[in-house]
């Protein structure tokens, strides 16, 4: 029954995560400290993750590559998890990206919520998908175009239009460069990632990360003197309106509509977050961009789209631990055509050796 819902599915998930910047600015108007907010946010998501996994055991398991889902994109089948327990090495490092990585990018992404808006920062954070193009091309894991060149450029673009269109008060610097730290963090957690992903399963993965965060940062609230939870009861709800709607509920609907719509057609349709980000921030917050700084945000979205496409190449999947998000991928060959060998971008290459494995390519996932 649900086949046909793949898109929508997708766009409820960027939603869900677009709202996390809202939901954080009406949690610190109820008094929540960026500390709290951290790591009841992880905590929280970390224990209705683990309640799931032992309520539905089948969400320890990558989906059965003997009977995948109809999908309406042209995208091959998400590969399935690799059957067998996990080692030791894909565990810790599992959890060394929560630890690590998406610990020191949420923390940056709400220092920078607490200077600048909800819908200014969405759009410089979401740079983060052209920055994670760069880094593949950089590693030897994609290659170059001259779309994606003309991609890029148009990109840069849209964000000094983003940062420079302001026609209020000035853009706050230190705001903008905990932005960009977020943003360049996620990149990193992204290509790192992209060495586990295909070793576990989805939820699973998401679990060890939200895990990984949480303690890290407990062990900072220890080592600071502790987090201030005496705040009332709504900051106690827009707080589980981050965990539940914009982290579990956002993740699954997300996985949920990429068995459905494939990895491209999910990447181009998570570009919506930005969007729901600024018209909730309009209604709710009443912030506001200015015609130069939307015209900036839509050269920014539009190039994450384009940077999107691959035709011809093979799928990319895509796991997501945020506010919001989606993340890292991996390449799968497609079947041979007859009459000839599998097309890459718009051209033909012989297939590779039998036993031969191609380097994994990371996918764009949305925010934070």
């Amino acid at each position: 029954m649900l086949e046909g819902m793949g898109p929508a599915l997708c766009l409820l998930s960027a939603a869900c995560f677009g709202a996390m910047a809202v939901f954080g600015k009406l949690a610190y108007a109820a008094g929540v400290s960026p500390a709290a907010l951290l790591l009841v946010r992880f905590g929280l998501a970390a224990a209705v993750l683990a309640t799931l996994l032992l309520l539905r055991p089948g969400l320890r398991r990558g989906p059965s590559p003997a009977a995948p889902e109809p999908r309406l994109g042209p995208s091959p089948a998400v590969p399935a998890s690799r059957p067998g327990r996990a080692s030791a090495g894909v565990l810790g490092t599992a959890l060394g990206l929560g630890a690590i990585g998406y610990a020191a990018q949420a923390s940056l992404y709400f220092s920078a919520l607490e200077r600048m808006d909800a819908s200014l920062l969405s759009l410089v954070f979401y740079t983060y998908p052209l920055l994670v193009t760069v880094g593949a091309v950089l590693l030897g894991r994609d290659r170059p175009t001259a779309g994606r060149v003309a991609a890029l450029a148009a990109a840069c673009g849209g964000t000094l239009l983003v940062l420079l269109g302001a026609g209020g008060p000035d853009v706050d610097p230190l705001g903008a460069l905990l932005a960009f730290g977020a943003s360049m963090t996620y990149t990193v957690y992204i290509l790192v990632s992209d060495t586990v992903v295909h070793r576990l399963p989805p939820v699973v993965l998401s679990a060890l990360v939200m895990t990984g965060a949480t303690a890290t940062l407990a062990v900072r609230a220890l080592l600071t003197g502790g987090v201030d939870l005496g705040f009332g009861v709504r900051g106690w709800a827009w707080l589980a309106c981050i965990a539940v709607v914009s982290t579990v509920v956002a993740m699954l609907t997300f996985f949920a509509g990429l068995r459905r719509t494939g990895p491209s057609t999910a990447a181009i349709l998570s570009t919506f977050e930005p969007v729901v980000t600024t018209a909730l921030a309009a209604l709710t917050l009443t912030e506001s961009l200015t015609p130069v700084q939307l015209a900036g945000g839509l050269l920014v979205l539009s190039a994450a789209a384009v940077l999107q496409v691959r035709p011809g190449a093979a799928a990319r999947v895509r796991i997501t631990g945020s506010t919001g998000a989606t993340t890292p991928g991996t390449r799968r060959r497609p079947p041979r055509p007859e009459g000839g060998p599998p097309s890459d971008r718009g051209g033909t290459r012989p297939r590779p050796a039998l036993g031969r494995r191609e380097r994994p390519v990371p996918a764009r996932r949305p925010t934070a």
